[in-house]
Parts: C-alpha cells; structure tokens; sequence
C-alpha cells in the first residue's frame, strides 16, 4: 500500500471515529521501518493532514478524547523512528488536550464518490433514553448495499423505518436518486436531530415536513431533488391514514439485533404492510439484520399473500469477540399465493 493510499485509509477511519485499534497501524509501521527518514517524516504529515487537520474535522471534529488517542498514537508511531522531531504533531495536540468533552461529536462517512455524509451523534450509545442518536452498524452495511443496488431505489418513495440520526437515508439520497425519501422515528430527541443532520448536508426539507423545526433552510449547497420528508411514526400504533399518506413503494429498516422494536412489529404487521402495498403489486421492503435465528423465525412466519425472499450478504466477523454477524436482505414482494406463505 502507497503513502498516500495509506493516508486515504486512516482518513475513512478516523474521520468516521471507527475503532483506532482497526486503523492500518501495522502498515504505517512497515512503511516508516523501509523508508528513507526524510519519507518518514513525510508520510506523518500526510496522515496527519488527512486527519485531524482536514478541512471536515475542523469543521465538524470527532470526539476530543478520540482525537487526542489517535494523535497519542500517531507520536508514538514517529517517536519509533529516526526522525527529526514533528512539530506539527505536538502543535495539533497541545489544543485538544485542554478541550472539554461533550455529550455530541461530529463523524464524517467518507463515500466511495468522495463525497461525505457528515452527522451529528451522541458520544453515549444511550443517550436520553434511546439508542437512536448514534449510526449503528447495520445502518452501514444496508448503506453499502444501497450504493450497489441503486436501481432499487432509483425515482421510488422510499419509507425507512428508525431512520436514527439519519445515515443510510442520507446516503441514499446522495447516491441512489430516489423521487422521495421519508425518514421515520418515533422518538422526539431523534426526530429533532436527524432534521439537523439532514440540513447539515445540504438538503432541503418539504414544507410539511413534520416537527421539529419546520421549513429551515439548509446549511450549504442545497438540493433539488429527492423530495425529503421527516416523519413522527411508530409503526406498532400508526393509522391506516398515515401509511397511504406516504405513498411507499419501498420500505427499509436496518437493524443490528432481534430485540429490535421495529423488526418485531414489522414481522407481527402485515396489517400495515398491506396498506402501504395493496395498490402498488411492484413494491417491496428490504431490512438488514443481524443473526441466523431472526431468518430461521422469520422464514416461518405465516402471512398471507405475502412472499419472502431471503438472500445472505456477507457474514462479518467483530474483534475482539469474533461473533459472527450475518446480514441479509429480506425482500418483501405481494404476490397472489395461498397462505402456504
């Protein structure tokens, strides 16, 4: 791997605040051992400037704690070499180490186009009573899938279930070019933060669009198209009038457990996804989950005129535990079938 490939790749990381332990450590500590002292040095700065001195950290910074541990790390990693000392390290560390913590940060998601999805998250996994307000796994691998399959979501209504903060969405927006894209939660905290994130990236919200936050304008470019809506939706208690209000010809939900509301009600619901669905025989529901069992419970499940079509991604293992994470799609097509199904 090149220098400034290397450089590339600590930048998706860091700026994403992904594990420091999953950044390329081992690599940068080839390529300074084989290189001149003069490359070595070089080859910091350029990580360096592709991190915690990039244009989007400055603007938008991970967390305070993150950026002193990855700045920790990355003098350490110069202090094993022979090199004349880097100012310019110690000088990008001397701020953050008298920077207070907050309960917020910013992560960047660097897109295979280049361009970024940047989000504003809790630093706490649960923060005012909800999981919601963090970008869980899932969200990126159904993201990753989206950016593959375009064509599922090209000049469609897309409806997503637990939108969270906003990320897979945001995502498809940018890169899959829905007609319309509705994100959906059902708590006010969340609602009120992904309506941030959605202008923080340049987009546009309708004009009844729902609370909080009404018709402000976004912040930077705006976009034209898709047409972007928030919705306040608890799909356990919603009304048949709601559901035909969105006019869904594709429904998303990613999830990272079987204890997930959204997947429960869902799979229970067929009541609602007959009412999003029984004028419109070509939509169709994707969901990304984790764990064999929830397909093994789900492939069983009896609901009529309704057929599942499961298909397996990729099965991910996570350091340190090695627990194997399976992801699939679940494809949910009307057909007129018996209630064999």
């Amino acid at each position: 791997m090149a220098g400034p490939e290397l450089g590339l790749l600590f930048q998706r990381h860091f700026l994403a605040a992904r594990r420091l332990r999953g950044m390329p450590w081992a690599e940068l500590e080839q390529q300074l051992t084989a290189a001149p002292q003069r490359s070595q040095s070089s080859l910091l700065l350029d990580i360096l400037h592709q991190t915690v001195l990039h244009p989007l950290c400055v603007r938008f910074p991970p967390p305070a704690s993150y950026r002193r541990r990855f700045l920790t790390e990355l003098i350490k990693q110069h202090e094993s070499t022979a090199a004349d000392p880097l100012d310019e390290l110690y000088d990008a560390l001397a701020p953050i180490l008298n920077e207070e913590e907050s309960t917020r940060c910013y992560k960047s998601y660097i897109l295979p186009s280049g361009e970024a999805v940047t989000l504003s998250e809790s630093v706490a996994i649960i923060s005012q009573g909800t999981t919601g307000l963090i970008t869980w796994d899932a969200a990126l691998h159904l993201a990753e899938w989206a950016m593959e399959n375009p064509k599922v979501f090209t000049n469609r209504t897309v409806l997503e279930l637990g939108s969270g903060v906003g990320f897979t969405g945001l995502v498809i927006c940018k890169t899959c070019n829905p007609k319309t894209y509705v994100f959906s939660d059902c708590h006010h905290g969340v609602l009120k933060q992904l309506t941030e994130n959605i202008r923080l990236n340049g987009f546009t919200l309708e004009p009844e669009t729902t609370n909080p936050a009404q018709g402000q304008e976004a912040e930077g470019q705006e976009y034209q198209q898709p047409k972007l809506l928030v919705a306040e939706l608890d799909w356990g208690s919603v009304t048949e009038q709601q559901l035909l209000a969105l006019h869904a010809d594709v429904v998303i939900a990613a999830e990272t457990d079987d204890k997930s509301a959204t997947f429960k009600t869902l799979m229970i619901s067929n009541r609602n996804l007959s009412i999003l669905m029984r004028d419109n025989i070509e939509s169709s529901c994707f969901l990304e989950f984790a764990h064999h069992r929830i397909i093994e419970n789900s492939a069983s499940s009896k609901i009529s005129s309704w057929k599942f079509l499961i298909s397996q991604l990729e099965v991910f293992i996570l350091p340190p535990s090695g627990e194997h994470l399976i992801f699939y799609i679940l494809q949910l097509a009307f057909c007129s079938v018996p209630n064999k199904y």
